[in-house]
C-alpha cells in the first residue's frame, strides 16, 4: 500500500504491527507476523533509515514507531525531495542541449546537416565571430561563462563592442556572479553598461553562447576549451530555443551594479542554484566548476545551507530543503 512512498510491504507490515503493539520486540513480531526474525531485522533497518522509529524514551534498548502523522509526512517529504531532484535533472538536460547539438557536430564531421557549420580553431572562429558582428542589423546575446576573464581578451573586444553600439545594436551580456570579484571584468562591464550595453550576472550559465539577431549562434564543441572549436548554428527551431534559454536566464539574473537580492526564503541567486546542484547530486568540486568559484567556496556554500537546516546528510539535506520550500515541489 505504502509502496509507492518507498516502503516495501514485510517493512509496511512491521510498521503497521509495532503502531497496534508498541511493545512488541523483535521475537514478538516474527510470531505475530509469521515471519523470520531476520525478516523483520531487515525491515527495522529500512524503517530507522526513513526516520519511521526512533529509540524509545522510556525503555532503553527499545524501539517505537513514530506517529503514521509524522511518519507519513516523512515519507512524503522524501518522495518529494526525489521528485524535485529529477525534476531538476530533467531541466539541467534541456538546458544542456545546444552543448550536447556541438559535442554531436564535432564527433560527426562528416555527416553535415542543415543549419550546422563547423568551424575549427581560434582563427577560424573568431574570424567568424568579427564576420557575423559585422553584419549585425539589431541585437546580440552573450553567455560569457567562468570567473574573472583575460585582461587582453576584455581590450581586444572593445572596438568592436564600440562599433556596434555605435550602430544602436543591443548588446545584453551575461556572465557569472563569480565575475564580481574580478575588478577588470567589473571594470570592463562598467565601461560597456556606460556605452548602453546591458549586463547582468547569474550564478550558473549552460554554455558560451553568441547569438545574433537571432538567427545565428556560436556554441564551442567544448565547455573546458572554447578556442578548440565551435558551431555556427541557423535552424529556426534550434535558435528559438536558444533564445527562450537566454532569456530565461535573463529575466532571473541581476544587473551588475545591483545588490544580489534575496528571495522569500531569504536565499540569494548563488544559495538557490548550490541547492539546485546539490539535489541534482553534484559534488563539490563538480559545483565550484559550474559556479566558477573555488572548491573551498563551494565547500563553505555547501556547509552553510546545510547547517541552517540542521542536515546531517545530503540526503536529510534534501528532504528538508522540500519541506522548507527550498526545492520545488512537483505539482
Amino acid at each position: 500500500m505504502l509502496a509507492t512512498l518507498g516502503l516495501d510491504s514485510t517493512a509496511e507490515a512491521v510498521y503497521r504491527s509495532m503502531l497496534a503493539h508498541p511493545r512488541d520486540g523483535v521475537r514478538a513480531l516474527a510470531a505475530r507476523l509469521d515471519m523470520p526474525d531476520a525478516d523483520v531485522r531487515r525491515s527495522l533497518d529500512a524503517l530507522s533509515e526513513l526516520a519511521l522509529i526512533r529509540p524509545s524514551y522510556e525503555q532503553a534498548g527499545e524501539l517505537r514507531a513514530v506517529s503514521p502523522e509524522v511518519g507519513m509526512e516523512i515519507l512524503m517529504a522524501r518522495q518529494q525531495a526525489e521528485l524535485a531532484a529529477q525534476q531538476l535533472r530533467i531541466e539541467a538536460s534541456r538546458a544542456a542541449a545546444a552543448q550536447l547539438i556541438a559535442e554531436f557536430a564535432d564527433l560527426s564531421p562528416a555527416a553535415a546537416s542543415p543549419g550546422v557549420e563547423q568551424l575549427v580553431g581560434l582563427d577560424e572562429i573568431r574570424s567568424r565571430i568579427t564576420g557575423l558582428a559585422h553584419g549585425l542589423q539589431t541585437e546580440l546575446m552573450t553567455f560569457a561563462p567562468g570567473g574573472g576573464h583575460q585582461p587582453q581578451t576584455l581590450e581586444a573586444s572593445k572596438p568592436s563592442d564600440l562599433a556596434l553600439l555605435s550602430r544602436g545594436v543591443r548588446m545584453r551580456s551575461l556572465f557569472q556572479d563569480s565575475v564580481r570579484n574580478s575588478l577588470g571584468t567589473v571594470a570592463y562591464a562598467t565601461w560597456l553598461s556606460e556605452l548602453g550595453g546591458e549586463v547582468r550576472t547569474a550564478p550558473d550559465l549552460p554554455t558560451r553562447l553568441m547569438i545574433f539577431d537571432r538567427t545565428t549562434a556560436v556554441i564551442p564543441v567544448s565547455s573546458d576549451d572554447s578556442s578548440a572549436g565551435a558551431v555556427i548554428l541557423t535552424g529556426n527551431g534550434t535558435l528559438t530555443a536558444l533564445c527562450a534559454l537566454f532569456e530565461n536566464v535573463w529575466a532571473g539574473a541581476q544587473p551588475l551594479g545591483a545588490d544580489r537580492d534575496r528571495d522569500d526564503s531569504a536565499l540569494t541567486a548563488q544559495e538557490t542554484t548550490v541547492i539546485r546542484l546539490l539535489a541534482q547530486g553534484l559534488t563539490d568540486e563538480a559545483i565550484a566548476k559550474r559556479l566558477a568559484v573555488s572548491p573551498r567556496t563551494a565547500r563553505r556554500l555547501a556547509g552553510g545551507l546545510m547547517e541552517r537546516l540542521g542536515a546531517a546528510s545530503r540526503f536529510e539535506f534534501g528532504v528538508r530543503a522540500v519541506q522548507r520550500g527550498w526545492l520545488p515541489h512537483n505539482p
